[in-house]
């Protein structure tokens, strides 16, 4: 039944690449046969890594493969005529599958500029210019669906990269997924992964780039300076304010309490600690060499039963008469002008743009620097109609998947603590998701980073998800209330230093006690003593 399967899906394949060899597929690779001949792998030193023709696991589907680990690897396909992105819609569609997973790599395509920009294919490398730049990249905090376009400005000539802002997650599993990049003639670009839209943005919008393909108007003057009597305080101390009479800045933090008795039944003739009886001097014991024998130590057993032994001491209290160092309140600053902005100036670098200035593509290219094996690229297209990208994926991608996620769910325990496993992976799924939702772009690495923590160590799973919960709610916070409120003119600042300098000054009274509690904590057998009851 399966091995049927695997014929009836390498025979819709192969009609697959007949079909669209033509029509509206500019270009399709499917590696149904060797790649030998048509790609040219880069004869740079540094790229040592081995591309191999090889079935996808559990297919008879062949594609390019990753076969060894830590190793770079470069490989590029020359197209037979440069495509032109300026007009209508161009579609961008690869598969990959990460086998072994991928804790540290890429597994993107680049879209390279024709020739005449100065590469060559057996030369091919990190420096090869490319248009786009497109595909999976996840590397500690990294983990992303790169979509970068390099775009020359049209003032200075320079070719800058404008990245994709929030960008969806990799897929953090082991199966086929297919990424498209669908790019409309009015200036949209949008993202799919496995056929659902992950991504919509606009060339020209600076919300979906970075940096904005077209520059502010208005820049800060580089040669504006603050004048030297700026005032920046919006708050000062208080000149008119003076120290009451019976403000005491040398009463201490902490007092001892003199209403404090002894309990009823401390032992304070008693030791906390005695001679272990039952404890006999080794036979094999040298005074000269080892020293006078002790016997060792053990809790004194007359203190089980007492509230405590040793010399009792008053404990400490909060003095009622504390007021610390004085400080003279805040006031608003009357000569208070707000932060210092040099003034704008006219954008010597700005330009309007009503289409991105996109450079053609001539081949298309893999250089990638990767800790994984087994990365598994196929069916690479360039169409110019978003329903042949569909229909690629619906007889290529959709029943490979299909397969291996049924294999994915059969492998995984059904019952116990084994079967928290599969609703593990539907959490982390969730996260992910969660992860590129955009108000929370300022904390998307930190987040990525407890995600993939919780991946590594999955008993550390619910502490990563309430981790989350309160990142989201202290944004949200942030958002509803309006970030910081206003300062009351109240003497924080003198409070907090007050406590500082209050702690300091209450350290000599409370030495003797820590140096008891450090004692108490550096011998495990000993029982803490009591003497503050």
């Amino acid at each position: 039944m399966r091995s049927s399967q695997f014929c009836c899906f390498l025979l819709i394949g192969c009609l697959v690449s007949q079909i669209y060899a033509s029509s509206d597929a500019i270009f399709y690779e499917s590696f149904d046969e060797s790649f030998e001949g048509s790609w040219i792998v880069s004869e740079k030193e540094e790229y040592s890594g081995e591309w191999k023709h090889s079935k996808s696991e559990g297919h008879d589907d062949y594609g390019l493969l990753v076969s060894d680990k830590a190793r770079k690897y470069a490989i590029v396909k020359e197209l037979e005529k440069p495509v032109e992105l300026k007009d209508g819609t161009i579609v961008l569609q690869f598969e990959v599958r990460l086998q072994n997973g991928l804790e540290c790599g890429g597994a993107y395509l680049k879209y390279l500029r024709p020739q005449e920009a100065g590469w060559t294919a057996k030369g091919f490398d990190n420096e090869s210019p490319y248009s786009i730049m497109f595909g999976p990249d996840k590397c500690g905090a990294t983990n992303k669906v790169h979509f970068i376009l390099k775009h020359k400005n049209p003032k200075s000539g320079e070719y800058v990269e404008h990245h994709l802002k929030f960008p969806p997650s990799v897929p953090s599993d082991k199966l086929t997924h297919v990424y498209t990049a669908i790019l409309k003639p009015d200036n949209e670009v949008i993202i799919l992964v496995d056929g659902e839209e992950k991504k919509k943005a606009n060339f020209l919008s600076s919300e979906d780039f970075e940096p904005a393909l077209i520059p502010e108007k208005t820049i800060p003057d580089p040669d504006d300076k603050k004048p030297e009597d700026w005032d920046e305080r919006a708050q000062i101390p208080d000149p008119e304010a003076k120290k009451p009479e019976d403000w005491d800045e040398d009463a201490p933090m902490e007092i001892l309490d003199e209403e404090a008795e002894k309990p009823e039944g401390w032992l304070e003739d008693e030791p906390e600690e005695v001679d272990d009886p039952e404890a006999v001097k080794p036979e094999d014991w040298d005074d000269e060499e080892d020293g006078e024998w002790e016997s060792p130590k053990i809790e004194n057993p007359k203190c089980e039963s007492a509230p405590g032994c040793g010399e009792w001491r008053r404990p400490l209290k909060r003095n009622p008469a504390y007021k610390g160092k004085w400080h003279a309140p805040l006031i608003d600053n009357p000569a208070y002008k707000g932060i210092w902005k040099p003034q704008e100036i006219p954008n010597p670098d700005y330009f309007e743009l009503e289409k991105p200035n996109f450079e053609p593509i001539a081949a298309i290219g893999i250089e990638i620097w990767t800790m994984q094996d087994g990365i598994l690229f196929d069916n690479i297209l360039i169409a110019s109609d978003e329903k042949t990208a569909a229909e690629i994926r619906d007889t290529t991608w959709k029943p490979k998947f299909k397969v291996e996620e049924e294999k994915q769910k059969a492998e995984e325990p059904s019952g116990g603590l084994d079967g928290l496993k599969g609703i593990q992976k539907t959490v982390f799924d969730v996260l992910y998701k969660i992860a590129d939702v955009p108000f929370l772009a300022g904390h998307k690495d930190k987040v990525l980073e407890l995600i993939e923590k919780a991946e590594t160590q999955p008993n550390i799973t619910i502490g990563v998800i309430i981790s989350i919960v309160v990142v989201i709610f202290s944004v949200l916070l942030k958002l509803l209330f309006g970030g910081k409120k206003a300062t009351p003119k109240v003497n924080v600042v003198a409070e907090k230093k007050e406590e500082a300098s209050a702690s300091a000054e209450a350290a000599p009274a409370a030495e003797g006690e820590e140096e008891e509690k450090s004692e108490d904590a550096a011998a495990a057998p000993r029982r803490r003593t009591r003497r503050e009851a």
